[in-house]
């Protein structure tokens, strides 16, 4: 009988080098500790139980940031069928500040004079972001974080948090609502996010 698990001497080797990476990571979608920490541990497990399935084709870390995808994916699936769905919350504040009773903006967003991708560079700007993220309520923050950091296809996210694909719209609405009213005050309109 062979053994499809990877050298543990080798699983040792990649939560050095990794380990810290892939915690990174899990925190930027979930937002919690405890949870991105159990995820980071069950991800090497897998790998230590399927490590002879990694051939090197992609980088070691490339492997593990896949696994530890699909571990998150299934936390975010299971955390969701576990939520009430009265945790949906309505922003209707935000919303009627936003917006005028035909749905048009009261004051337009401001026009935001710098290059996006410049920006994503800056560790200040990742900060304020993360901080805007942990804002969020968790069913906004996931949909939010399946969509844009993990590139997830409408139907996949639909699967995940067992929502229609207009449900995924309307959460996707407000999280973007809520992350472009927080960075516009901790971010745009401060002296570090004008440069």
């Amino acid at each position: 009988m062979t053994s499809t698990a990877a050298p543990l001497n080798q699983i040792e080797q990649w939560v050095y080098e990794y380990g810290d990476a892939l915690y990174r990571y899990a925190m930027s979608r979930l937002q919690n500790t405890v949870v991105a920490e159990d995820i980071v541990q069950e991800t090497f497990l897998a790998a230590l139980k399927s490590g002879g399935r990694f051939t090197g084709r992609a980088s070691a870390q490339t492997w593990l940031i896949g696994i530890l995808k699909h571990k998150i994916i299934d936390y975010i699936r299971k955390a969701s069928r576990e939520r009430p769905v009265t945790e949906i919350e309505v922003d209707d504040v935000l919303a009627e500040t936003l917006f005028d009773s035909k749905g048009q903006w009261r004051v337009g967003p401001q026009e935001w004079q710098v290059n996006p991708e410049k920006i994503l560079e800056q560790k200040e700007f990742l900060a304020v972001l993360n901080h805007c993220l942990e804002k969020l309520p968790e069913r906004l923050r996931d949909a939010f974080s399946l969509r844009e950091l993990d590139d997830q296809k409408t139907e996949e996210i639909c699967k995940v948090l067992d929502i229609t694909p207009t449900n995924l719209w309307v959460l996707l609405h407000r999280a973007r609502l809520r992350l472009q009213h927080c960075l516009t005050e901790n971010w745009f309109a401060t002296p570090e996010g004008r440069g």
